[in-house]
């Protein structure tokens, strides 16, 4: 068996694609549920379809719409309008002569026609099928015959309950091959994705898990409701989980193996450049400066390197080639000696270098594969061009150095050999000094006069020393194009709107307008800095900023699914969802329901960006205004805390009742209304409420109980009742997806959280834990002691 599993590529190279748009011209007449030898044999023409007992797969011949007369022996979704066919028998369609055939001893056959005897099944020979049962097709959509299964010759496509450990998926198109740990690019046979721990896929069930390894798991974002699903390796390279909605009668992806596809090796050419569009989930190739575009999608040199060595180096910053013919890793820290390693080698085409002191040099040797642009990569790319290639490198993001020196050279000419007399000699001396007093009086005019204009330049002149990869300083004049003129607010908060813009390299970005904020433009910069330095996988990355005509703009990474609060605050018009129920789970705002799996990885993701941001960072951040509005969700439910380091820049009297106090009502700690110190406890309290928000799904101060008395109502106080005195932990739940509350798989999950936010709402600061405690307690790394009752304060206006 693992002996043909490693010719499964050469067997399943046909496009899958072509099979898909012909199930809705098909138009059987007869459905079968066994295909015995009393109906053998089995023609196209005959329109007969194999169906399963569930009717949700179907088996048969499909015709190829681009090749009339040919066929495919496929087995498919049945009811499924797209993307339907799972499994193929054959890599290359037979003709409408040919017929499948169950032989006299047993043997199942495919044969093209009646004069070619070469038997097509994938398994040869398949044995004879037990007391002449024949060929069916299973719940699983599994074809079963004898001793062959299809689930174990799969082509592109894994089905829940199909074993994944030892099969191999191969892309339709033939690039690219899954092992059950990594994908493969085929034409090279490097992989370009490893599983967690190197560890091999094991199954897929229809709740939406993935099991690799001993019992490590992937979810879908979706997952714990059963519908029609398949674990797919797409022509582009990237493994995908997709379920079924039937509303939208579409294929959903709610897990991928690689997020930036332009990490995907094969993806572009040789020598040329991905661009990934976030905006549409789309790629792109581009041929870097010097290059023109070769056969495909690859580039070639305009001028080829001189044999002489009379070359130069162009920069593209964020750009970074991960295979080559040779990459000879030099480890240097000196930027001189990585330049001159590459000069000294004539196949060398450039170099990666880091200025973060990591050793990291490694020259491109022979020939550029798997070029990607990514703000995320902290290397900078010198291309290797001839020295007369007029090309300027269009890859830019580090800040560049401004001059606005004007030298001013005069020079005295000598006096005419011929001239000897003291006059002459006066007279050009006092000339000369005139028109001297003339052009300097010239030039202090003009500076006066263009003073304004360069006023802000001026002010910035310490951002020369700005380290590579600092925030890009952008003008207003950019931000105003790349907004369409702050026509697309996004979102408001208390620092100002948000809007939603395109810059000119492509990146889709959140820029926030700043209102109120105090300081000059060297103390708003410096800050910025310092934010800009903070990098976690859970904070929002700031790219850049803007300081001119009066205007404070931060440029930030665009996080698509907004912010916490839309999810957990919406209504759903039909009441608490079921666990299995109608496929669509959206509420009142167009948001899906958050399920207690994905609250749970968003509880942790915030708990170590916060203890990230007071124990991890160079310079202690105190956030100071920690609630579901600052919490954004990625593409896949991947928190990213936000506003962070902005407090210090807020005026005072744009804060709330007293200059000391930061933050928003509701949410803040009760030492803010005192004369305490304020420390990093103060957000440990704010998270507190915000954790058991993501419990309740409710507001802290919306009253959830119409039995206590609205001056008397605190959520904590509430619950910690509900939980340690009535041992009624279901009281406390979010009603809408109450129904989906396992006590068996969610009690030790949500009990934590509980009993987390109970110590983070003790009262006096010094009970309360620190939140890198808080992120082990919500892991189950350390236990959790019976905790106090949390005490009601309240904030006068």
């Amino acid at each position: 068996m693992s002996s043909l599993n490693h010719l499964l590529p050469f067997f399943f190279l046909f496009t899958l694609s072509i099979l898909n748009s012909s199930i809705s011209q098909l138009q059987p007449t007869t459905n079968i549920s066994v295909f015995s030898s009393s109906n053998s044999p089995w023609r196209p023409a005959q329109n007969q379809t194999l169906l399963s007992p569930n009717a949700n797969f179907a088996a048969g011949f499909l015709p190829v719409p681009s090749s009339p007369g040919l066929y495919t022996f496929s087995v498919w979704f049945r009811n499924v309008s797209q993307n339907a066919v799972v499994w193929s028998a054959t890599n290359s369609p037979v003709s409408a002569a040919a017929s499948l055939i169950i032989s006299r001893s047993g043997e199942l056959r495919l044969v093209d026609s009646p004069g070619n005897a070469t038997n097509l099944w994938p398994s040869r020979p398949v044995a004879a099928s037990v007391n002449g049962s024949g060929l069916s097709l299973l719940l699983t959509g599994n074809l079963v015959y004898g001793n062959f299964e299809s689930f174990d010759f799969p082509t592109n496509t894994i089905l829940p309950n199909q074993p994944i450990n030892g099969t191999t998926l191969v892309s339709s198109n033939g690039k690219y091959r899954f092992d059950s740990r990594q994908l493969v690019f085929i034409g090279r046979n490097d992989n370009y994705w490893t599983n967690l721990g190197n560890l091999t896929f094991m199954s897929l069930d229809d709740l939406g898990v993935i099991v690799y390894g001993d019992n490590a798991k992937y979810y879908a974002s979706d997952s714990g409701v059963k519908k029609l699903r398949k674990l797919s390796l797409d022509d582009d390279g990237n493994l995908r989980l997709y379920s079924y909605d039937v509303v939208l009668s579409q294929w959903i992806v709610r897990w991928q193996a690689v997020f930036q596809l332009c990490m995907v090796h094969g993806t572009c050419g040789a020598n040329s450049i991905c661009m990934y569009d976030a905006s549409n989930f789309s790629t792109s190739c581009v041929c870097p400066p010097g290059y023109t575009k070769g056969p495909g999608d690859s580039c070639q040199l305009k001028i080829p390197l001189s044999s002489s060595g009379r070359t130069k180096f162009l920069r593209l910053d964020f750009v970074n080639f991960t295979g080559g013919l040779d990459q000879n890793d030099i480890k240097t820290t000196n930027f001189t000696t990585c330049e001159a390693s590459c000069l000294s080698r004539p196949n060398c085409l450039g170099f990666m270098f880091k200025y973060d002191g990591s050793n990291f040099c490694v020259l491109q040797l022979g020939r550029m594969n798997d070029g990607y642009w990514s703000p995320g990569t902290e290397k900078a790319m010198f291309l290797r061009v001839d020295e007369s290639e007029s090309d300027v490198s269009s890859f830019t993001g580090m800040t560049s150095l401004m001059q606005t020196m004007c030298p001013v050279r005069i020079r005295l000419p000598e006096p005419p050999q011929e001239s000897r007399t003291i006059t002459r000699n006066i007279v050009i001396v006092c000339a000369l000094f005139v028109a001297e007093l003339l052009f300097g009086a010239f030039f202090f005019r003009t500076f006066l006069n263009k003073y304004i204009k360069y006023r802000d330049m001026a002010r910035t002149f310490g951002l020369e020393v700005m380290p590579a990869g600092g925030p890009k300083r952008f003008s207003y004049a950019e931000l105003k194009v790349a907004t369409n003129n702050f026509s697309n607010p996004i979102g408001k908060g208390g620092f100002g709107i948000v809007y939603m813009g395109k810059l000119s390299d492509g990146r889709v970005v959140a820029v926030k307008s700043l209102k109120n904020i105090t300081g000059g433009d060297a103390d708003f910069w410096a800050e910025v800095t310092i934010i800009a330095r903070m990098h976690h996988l859970n904070l929002v990355r700031l790219w850049g900023f803007c300081a001119e005509k009066g205007s404070r703009i931060l440029v930030y990474e665009y996080v698509p699914n907004g912010s916490l609060d839309e999810f957990l605050f919406q209504t759903v018009e039909d009441g608490p969802l079921e666990s299995e129920g109608d496929a669509l789970t959206l509420g009142s705002k167009g948001k899906p329901i958050l399920d207690w799996n994905i609250r749970y990885r968003i509880a942790l993701g915030v708990a170590r960006a916060i203890a990230y941001l007071h124990e991890e960072c160079l310079e202690w951040v105190l956030h100071c205004d920690i609630k579901p509005e600052n919490i954004l969700l990625g593409d896949d439910f991947c928190p990213k805390v936000s506003d962070f380091g902005l407090a210090k820049l807020k005026k005072k009297e744009d804060m709330i009742s007293m200059s000391r106090i930061r933050g928003t009502p509701g949410y803040m700690a009760p030492e803010w209304m005192r004369p305490d110190q304020i420390t990093s406890k103060a957000d440990v309290y704010s998270y507190g409420l915000v954790l058991l928000e993501i419990v309740s799904g409710s507001r802290n101060f919306a009253q959830l109980d119409s039995k206590v008395e609205s001056d008397q109502w605190f959520l904590p106080g509430w619950a910690y009742d509900k939980v340690f005195k009535e041992m009624s932990v279901e009281d406390v739940l979010d009603q809408r997806i109450k129904q989906s509350y396992d006590s068996r798989a969610h009690f030790d999950m949500v009990n934590r959280m509980v009993k987390t936010a109970m110590w983070c709402l003790q009262e006096r600061p010094e009970a309360r834990p620190s939140m890198g405690k808080v992120a082990k307690m919500l892991e189950g790394t350390v236990e959790i002691t019976p905790p106090n009752k949390p005490n009601i304060f309240y904030l006068d206006g």
